[in-house]
C-alpha cells in the first residue's frame, strides 16, 4: 500500500508485465473490484459452498488452460507490489455445448459479446494507486497487443452508471455498440441502468 510517507510515484515506477501464478490472489481481488459484484455472483455459483469468493477466484485464475487464467492478465507493478491488472482474451463464438440458455442475471452480458474483438473482461487498480494513469497505461498495452495480434478492435462491457469509467473509455475513443438492461441482484453494485458494450476500432 502507498502511505503518506512513500515517495511520489512517477510514471517510470510503473512496470506493466505479464502476470505470473504468484499474482493470482491479487488478480482475484482486482477482478472483484472490476466487476462491481458480478464476479462474486459467478464465483459463488460455481465454487464450493464454504469457500470465499476470493479463494474461488484465486483458484480460477491459477488455471493454465482456461480463458480466465493469469496467463491472460497484465499486471501493473509498482516497486514490486501489484497496483492493477487487466484481463483480456479473443472473443470467439461459443461452441454448441457452451451455447446453453444463460443464467438470467448473466444474460445481458452473453448477449453483448463482440466476436472477433480482443475482449477486456476486467480492469482495475487498487485504491491506493488510483489517479496515477495506471488504468490508461494498462489499456494502452492491451490496444497494442490487439494490433499486434491482428484484432480489428478491442471491446469491453461497462455499467452505464459507472460514470468515471465511462468517461475514461469515451475519452480514449471507445464507442457504444449495444446495450442491455441489467437484471438486478443483491450481489451487484448497480441495480438499474444498462450494461453497455463499448468498442475501440483500429
Amino acid at each position: 500500500m502507498v502511505s503518506s510517507f512513500d515517495p511520489v510515484i512517477r510514471e517510470d515506477d510503473v512496470l506493466v508485465r505479464p502476470a505470473s501464478r504468484r499474482d493470482c490472489r491479487s488478480i482475484a481481488e482486482l477482478f472483484l473490484i472490476a466487476s462491481d459484484g458480478l464476479a462474486e455472483y459467478i464465483w459463488r455459483q460455481s465454487g464450493p459452498g464454504q469457500a470465499s469468493p476470493l479463494d474461488i477466484g484465486e483458484q480460477r485464475y491459477a488455471r493454465e488452460d482456461a480463458l480466465f487464467s493469469y496467463r491472460n492478465c497484465l499486471i501493473a507493478d509498482v516497486h514490486g507490489s501489484v497496483a492493477g491488472m487487466l484481463h483480456s482474451f479473443p472473443m470467439q463464438p461459443p461452441s454448441g455445448r457452451e451455447a446453453e440458455p444463460p443464467d438470467p442475471v448473466l444474460r445481458p452480458y452473453t448477449e453483448l459479446e463482440d466476436y472477433g474483438s480482443l475482449y477486456i473482461s476486467g480492469i482495475a487498480v487498487f485504491p491506493a494507486y488510483r489517479g496515477l494513469g495506471i488504468g490508461s497505461r494498462l489499456l494502452a498495452e492491451a490496444h497494442a497487443a490487439a494490433r499486434r495480434s491482428g484484432h480489428p478492435r478491442v471491446s469491453l462491457i461497462c455499467f452505464e452508471n459507472n460514470h468515471g469509467a465511462m468517461r475514461l473509455y469515451r475519452r480514449l475513443g471507445y464507442r457504444e455498440i449495444d446495450r442491455r438492461p441489467l437484471v438486478p441482484h443483491p450481489s451487484l453494485r448497480y441495480r438499474d441502468g444498462d450494461a453497455v458494450l463499448l468498442a475501440l476500432q483500429f
